[in-house]
């Protein structure tokens, strides 16, 4: 619930109520659902209210992250604003060979759904508002972050500028890639510039996109573009064009004519005529991985543990089974009277994700350097890798198990 004191001690503070931190905390949340476990998110960005808008950012949720809300009672309220993905279709441009993936051969509703993050964002604000047990505080700052013996002690500011002190056993930090308190922590990282840009718009066109995701791989990187509800009868796509970092300034300089153009020609006209392009933003793309994920009394989440290329929309994916697990095994510590902030705890569930993060980012990294490449030799590698994926069986099936989240992942031990 909202709350603008806060209790002296909490057994673990979220710092950044943004998709990540909210889920994890109504995660958090169904272990405990008496209330045993005393949780405060902390959010610097006061919520916004969802509007409909041509301009609206959106995500991809993997069929795996659908079955984690579902576990956490929150898909029924999202699945209105969620847009089903029932095929994908990868190819490259100029070249042979193609993977076409069905919902209905892997046997589920939907391979994915696209959402519009405004309406994200409100489904889980409004559930941090009524979960027993969570305090929300929004919008509030960390000004300071230490540890002590049991936990970690924080500074939080108001929006009036006065700071309260308090303590917590555990620190869940996800305040996104660029978190401040990360530096004054000290925490380093492993970062690969990729020398590219994403840019981001939403784009109207003549055909229905008819609830494919395409992923369409260039000479200077992969151009994907996911379907979005339709809005005042305009057919909607989210689009996210992965260009050289020199070619990004050229192109987000140009008028929406010329822009349609170079996108057209890039994407082709698999979905008729591209007449709209929305307000665009471009991002310097980098994989960025935490040396450290956790430390006693501090746990990393999200972005702020490691921030991937948006190629196939792996990373929310990935951050939500990392939530998911670190719930499931803090709701287990907390049954056997142990410390949550225990670093014997946090190991536990580092290994425990190692595998799954150490597979999902080497996909979305060598995907990324395979398809952005005019090497001849990896020119024929990738076109060999799209024919074999599509025509044998098992490759498919292991690539689309994947692109979905539902990977095999490590056991968890007890």
């Amino acid at each position: 619930m909202r709350v603008s004191a806060l209790q002296e001690h909490y057994d673990v503070v979220v710092i950044g109520g943004g998709l990540v931190g909210a889920s994890f905390a109504c995660a958090l949340q169904a272990q405990a659902p008496d209330g045993r476990l005393r949780i405060l998110v902390t959010e610097a960005v006061e919520s916004l209210q969802a509007s409909p808008s041509f301009d609206a950012r959106s995500t991809a949720l993997s069929y795996g992250s659908r079955k984690i809300y579902e576990q956490l009672g929150l898909w029924q309220s999202l699945a209105p604003f969620a847009t089903p993905i029932n095929r994908i279709h990868v190819s490259d441009r100029g070249r042979f060979g193609a993977v076409r993936i069905d919902h209905a051969s892997m046997g589920v509703e939907a391979l994915g759904y696209v959402v519009e993050n405004q309406y994200l964002g409100v489904v889980l604000t409004a559930a941090l508002d009524k979960a027993p047990g969570i305090d929300f505080l929004s919008p509030a700052t960390i000004a300071g972050l230490t540890p002590f013996s049991e936990g970690m002690r924080l500074q939080v500011q108001h929006p009036s500028g006065d700071i309260t002190e308090i303590t917590a056993s555990l620190v869940v930090l996800a305040d996104g890639g660029k978190s401040t308190l990360c530096e004054q922590l000290g925490v380093s990282f492993s970062v690969n510039h990729y020398d590219q840009k994403a840019i981001i718009s939403n784009i109207a066109f003549e055909n229905s996109h008819a609830n494919v995701a395409y992923e369409r791989f260039t000479e200077s990187g992969p151009l994907a573009v996911l379907p979005l509800a339709t809005l005042h009868g305009e057919q909607r796509g989210a689009l996210i064009w992965t260009v050289s970092e020199s070619e990004a300034d050229e192109i987000m300089a140009l008028p929406e004519s010329a822009f349609v153009q170079k996108l057209q020609k890039r994407f082709g006209h698999r979905l008729g005529v591209i007449h709209k392009v929305g307000s665009r933003a471009a991002y310097p793309l980098s994989l960025s991985v935490a040396r450290e994920q956790a430390r006693p009394g501090l746990v990393l989440l999200g972005n702020v543990a490691h921030t991937l290329h948006p190629v196939a929309g792996q990373g929310l994916n990935l951050a939500l089974r990392d939530a998911q697990e670190l719930a499931v095994l803090l709701g287990e510590t907390r049954k056997k009277g142990l410390s949550l902030g225990s670093m014997t705890v946090l190991q536990r569930y580092v290994d425990t994700q190692r595998r799954d993060q150490d597979a999902t980012i080497s996909f979305s990294h060598y995907m990324t350097q395979l398809f952005s490449s005019t090497n001849p030799a990896l020119v024929w590698a990738r076109k060999f890798g799209l024919f074999s994926i599509d025509l044998i069986p098992a490759f498919k099936k292991t690539f689309t198990r994947q692109a979905m989240g539902l990977a095999e992942r490590s056991i968890r031990r007890a």
